[in-house]
């Protein structure tokens, strides 16, 4: 029931995320649908490539994928003004984060992979489908370049690999909880430590 309830949010978020950025970069409706659809499902089609779960298991996600549609269609159709409140949000991407990466890291912690193996999946199924559109959108994957990104999924996916939240209730909450940190992190830009390099100029 988690895993389903987990799936159809975290697909709605991303498709809605994808479809949204597809616009603002001025792509035409079959782009739109392309980034919206590998929003949606790229982290997971990474994550079961990368776990040696087959890549046709993807296509059986037909209730998913139907979803996906009927949303990028209706943030295609909306109005201007109602898709650069969407955008000025930021709050799909934290939806989806927090719904994917839970079910990463529920996934592998279920076919008995390891801890880091867990976390891992928390992170390439939280992120991975971002990190695809953001390149397919010409853009610098905003995971690895501001804010704190990964770090909540890959919390998430610890408290699950220790066996620390398997009940529903637990994991709702933890849901609830990796959300906050998202929308905090964003509303506050806390950002993980980096370092700038600058060429040495010669003589």
């Amino acid at each position: 029931m988690v895993w389903d309830v987990l799936n159809v949010i975290g697909t709605i978020a991303f498709a809605m995320s994808g479809a949204v950025i597809a616009i603002e970069a001025k792509y035409d409706i079959m782009g739109v649908y392309i980034l919206g659809l590998i929003t949606a499902f790229g982290g997971g089609a990474v994550r079961n490539l990368l776990t040696g779960i087959p890549i046709v298991e993807l296509w059986q996600q037909t209730s998913l994928f139907i979803i996906a549609l009927i949303t990028i269609t209706i943030v295609f159709l909306l109005p201007n003004k109602a898709i650069y409140n969407l955008k000025l949000w930021s709050i799909f991407d934290a939806i989806g984060l927090s719904a994917f990466a839970i079910q990463g890291a529920m996934f592998a912690y279920s076919i008995g992979l390891p801890l880091l193996a867990v976390m891992f999946s928390a992170a390439i199924t939280g992120a991975g489908g971002g990190i695809i559109r953001d390149v397919l959108a010409q853009e610098k994957p905003i995971v690895f370049r501001q804010e704190v990104y990964l770090l909540w999924a890959m919390i998430a996916g610890f408290i699950i690999g220790m066996g620390w939240a398997e009940e529903s209730y637990q994991l709702y909450t933890l849901f609830s909880i990796i959300l906050l940190l998202r929308i905090i992190s964003n509303q506050y830009g806390w950002c993980l430590p980096a370092r700038t390099f600058n060429k040495l100029q010669g003589n």
